[in-house]
């Protein structure tokens, strides 16, 4: 028996049709899961049966509902619907989330406040939702929180986000306190990631110089990660925050240390 398959399982992955929550998608795909995904925007590969915006890895597809977590009650809507789809709900993966760069003195409360609920309190709607069908039925459910290493160190020009990343976080500790033994919760921590649309404004060799494995994840890469945490083989784990950042992040004042203490390997 295959101890990282799903075959059966129903999963639903938030903000899933693309980038890093559609490789999730695929990962459960292929490892025989059902996979219902939402988004705000009905893509067009769900209106049209059309191909995946990514390289598959199974010719699977997904279930597609159109909703936004933000709103409560589109949250339980979501829920509600993969439940009766699947007869059942083993896994949420919250991966819905992001933010663009705003400087903290000049961003608005309204964005501030539209990129806390979309981090934060959306994820909370949809576990929320997610837990009362997982605690009552045979087996339990996993919940995952697609978190950041924004959320563990400082943020600046995306505090709002770091914020919110950080009560994520914690968040997946209590639930993982109030929720068990029934329901297992927990966070990755992800750090710079190569998706298939990547920010033009970023210097994609920049930010491999700044990872000890010298380079982003890729987003099958945070897939895995998923996969392995809510499968048996991590059956015991529950409140805890995987790192998936490649090593962690080289702090910029080595580089003006080292050069000042050893100048000859500079």
């Amino acid at each position: 028996m295959d101890p990282i398959g799903f075959s059966g399982s129903g999963v639903v992955v938030t903000g899933g049709t693309r980038g890093i929550g559609a490789a999730i998608a695929h990962a459960f795909l292929a490892a025989g899961a059902r996979v219902m995904v939402c988004g705000r925007h009905t893509p067009a590969w769900a209106s049209s049966n059309g191909a995946w915006p990514e390289s598959p890895v199974s010719d699977a597809m997904p279930e597609f509902f159109q909703a936004d977590v933000r709103e409560p009650e589109q949250a339980r809507a979501l829920v509600a619907a993969a439940a009766s789809r699947f007869g059942r709900l083993d896994v949420l993966v919250n991966n819905a989330g992001g933010a663009p760069f705003a400087a903290a003195d000049t961003a608005s409360p309204r964005f501030h406040a539209k990129v806390i609920e979309l981090n934060l309190i959306a994820p909370l709607h949809v576990s929320q939702a997610a837990n009362a069908v997982m605690r009552d039925q045979p087996g339990g459910g996993v919940i995952l929180m697609v978190g950041s290493v924004s959320g563990v160190r400082p943020s600046p020009g995306t505090a709002a986000y770091g914020a919110a990343k950080a009560g994520l976080h914690h968040l997946a500790t209590s639930l993982a306190m109030e929720w068990a033994p029934k329901v297992r919760v927990n966070s990755l921590v992800a750090g710079p990631v190569a998706t298939a649309a990547p920010d033009s404004n970023v210097d994609a060799a920049a930010v491999a110089r700044t990872v000890p494995l010298g380079r982003a994840a890729t987003p099958a890469e945070v897939a895995a990660a998923c996969l392995l945490l809510a499968s048996p083989l991590a059956g015991y784990v529950s409140g805890a925050a995987l790192a998936v950042h490649g090593g962690g992040e080289w702090p910029g004042y080595l580089a003006d240390l080292w050069a000042t203490a050893y100048p000859a390997q500079k």
